[in-house]
């Protein structure tokens, strides 16, 4: 009987092994899942698995990183850049503990990453035995699932479960515990096959045509329309479809800090980043359009400012593929569930085609009111201090807005995120809902790995960057090419402005001391060149940038310079200050 292509399809994808033991299990199934880089640190719960992986290092890349929190970030640059799933190995107790803020970063920035602890043998859970802590437990709030093997037989179906969660429709971390004993336990392999379906979970709710009529309406009535886009829009893989819808509606469209890089930076329909230190024409005018349509979004409260004044004089169409988003905190008028790389052909089919020539200059007007008050002066500084902003401003005009930029958390990544420019998707990696400070190192390295064909730029403090400084060993031992830009204003910057600015600049704890990177990095075999004055920066950044792999260059910007626009926390978006 002629097998179906459905069924050839699945026994391609299954891979059978009579009897193997539960650690070459876990790397059949990654094979199985076309994993090809896995980041990890071994420790003694899990080295079964390192052993199996000893005779499949050809076949699947293995990555020490120097610290379990570098692994799960690599990972999740890995996972940014490529829009693959990211793999981590960890050992129990503290190995697995130091995963839990790369779990609850990537939980809130919805990235798919699976996590593999080993831990201590099954007999011996609950005795405080040597390195066990109830990972389980502790990391339920930030994974999207996770689960405990304790026999052999269950890793097969357990890791295809893992990796359908992860990636499937609004994706995220998963972590899978598996004990000792099922890593060293024999067992008859029936064979690996993807998890396609669980009852119970549906990753993609049901698209609801009376919803996309209803939104359709709003947007034809609308006078001035305006979008808001987020992250969604990349990990829908909908970019050319989100393009389609508001070049056909013309309406001006800005983007979250996680939606950066969806639209092209010089669209002309984009005007610009939302939140606390975006732009100033989208958050004052958020507060004067008439219809609000949010597309892959949250709503976080960075992006709303006071939620009691926000957006109430609008009518909103919030697009998610997570119905536990829609009126979490922002209340919809048009709920419209689903996945927006369905539901934005649906809704641009239905609308009609217009142009809002009159509502954009609205928001050219205000874009020139902020860059005579906040842009120029920081691009083009009367001072002899360097800002950080011009440091971008060259970066972006060596690079064309073609690389990849990874940025840690603070002053200089809301720069980043402000001035940087891309013309590519999956091209702006940061820490967004967490803002965890020490992402950005490892970050990189992952991101280089998922994409290793384009060029990968960190750009970081000098706080940040020491947080997980020692992955330079990581670079070093992998020969990773990862350009990395130090912007050093010798502060803990973000929080020096808030106490600058809203507690009489009393400096409590943010002056830091730095070692010399540049020595730090020559220590590890790595370029690098340190600078002060404009007339060296170009030169610099054109050697880190023609330097065949790694590359430190730190840059001294000012000490006090701060980051306008800003929303004052307690204010409304439309409250934002210039100065």
């Amino acid at each position: 009987m002629e097998l179906t292509a459905e069924k050839k399809s699945r026994q391609m994808e299954t891979i059978e092994n009579p009897s193997v033991t539960g650690s070459e299990a876990v790397l059949q199934a990654l094979l199985a899942e076309k994993v090809d880089t896995v980041f990890g640190y071994p420790g003694g719960a899990i080295m079964p698995v390192y052993d199996a992986l000893y005779d499949y290092n050809e076949k699947i890349k293995h990555i020490l990183v120097r610290h379990e929190q570098g692994s799960i970030h690599a990972a999740q640059g890995y996972a940014r850049a490529s829009g693959k799933t990211g793999v981590v190995f960890a050992t129990s107790g503290p190995g697995a503990t130091n995963l839990v803020t790369g779990l609850a970063d990537a939980m809130i920035d919805s990235t798919p990453v699976v996590c593999i602890t080993g831990q201590v043998f099954a007999h011996l859970l609950g005795t405080d035995a040597f390195q066990e802590t109830d990972v389980i437990n502790i990391t339920t709030p930030i994974t999207k699932w996770n689960y405990q093997i304790t026999d052999a037989t269950e890793i097969p179906s357990v890791l295809a479960k893992a990796f359908y969660i992860a990636k499937s429709g609004r994706p995220g971390p998963v972590l899978i515990d598996i004990t000792k004993n099922a890593q060293l336990q024999k067992f008859e392999f029936p064979g690996y096959e993807k998890c396609r379906h669980i009852r119970s979970y549906r990753p993609k709710p049901i698209v609801r045509e009376t919803y996309i009529q209803q939104a359709a309406r709003l947007i034809n009535e609308a006078k001035k329309p305006f979008v808001i886009f987020g992250q969604g829009v990349i990990l829908g893989k909908a970019e050319k479809e989100f393009r389609n819808f508001i070049e056909k509606t013309g309406i001006p469209a800005a983007w979250t800090v996680m939606g950066i890089s969806a639209l092209p930076s010089d669209h002309p329909l984009g005007v610009g980043m939302l939140g606390m230190h975006g732009n100033y024409a989208p958050n004052v005018l958020t507060n004067e359009c008439d219809v609000l349509i949010a597309v892959g979004m949250r709503f976080d409260d960075r992006v709303t400012g006071r939620l009691d004044k926000y957006a109430r004089q609008a009518k909103v169409i919030h697009l998610d593929i997570d119905p536990a988003e829609i009126d979490k905190n922002v209340k919809s008028t048009v709920p419209v569930w689903g996945d927006c790389k369905e539901t934005l052909p649906l809704l641009t089919e239905s609308v009609e085609e217009k142009s809002h020539e009159e509502w954009l200059q609205k928001f050219r007007n205000l874009q020139r009111e902020e860059e005579k008050e906040c842009i120029e002066p920081e691009l083009n500084p009367e001072s002899n201090i360097l800002t950080m902003g011009e440091v971008i401003k060259l970066l972006n005009e060596l690079t064309g807005g073609n690389s990849i930029i990874v940025s840690d958390v603070g002053q200089h990544q809301m720069v980043a995120c402000r001035y940087a420019k891309f013309n590519h998707s999956k091209s702006n990696i940061t820490s967004g809902g967490l803002g965890t400070m020490g992402f950005g190192l490892p970050a990189a390295i992952g991101a280089k790995y998922g994409a290793p064909h384009r060029e990968v730029i960190l750009v970081a403090g000098d706080g940040g960057i020491q947080m997980t400084i020692q992955e330079l060993g990581t670079i070093m031992q992998n020969k990773v090419d990862v350009k990395i830009l130090i912007l050093n204003n010798k502060f803990l910057g973000m929080v020096r402005q808030w106490q600058q600015l809203f507690l009489d600049k009393r400096y409590s704890f943010v002056d830091i001391e730095s070692p010399d990177f540049v020595q730090v990095a020559k220590g590890y075999g790595i370029e690098g060149k340190a600078v002060s004055q404009r007339k060296e920066l170009e030169e610099a950044i054109r050697e880190m940038l023609n330097h065949k792999g790694s590359y430190l260059l730190e840059v001294a910007v000012g000490k006090e310079n701060n980051v306008f626009p800003m929303v004052p926390q307690g204010c409304s978006v439309s409250e934002i200050r210039l100065k």
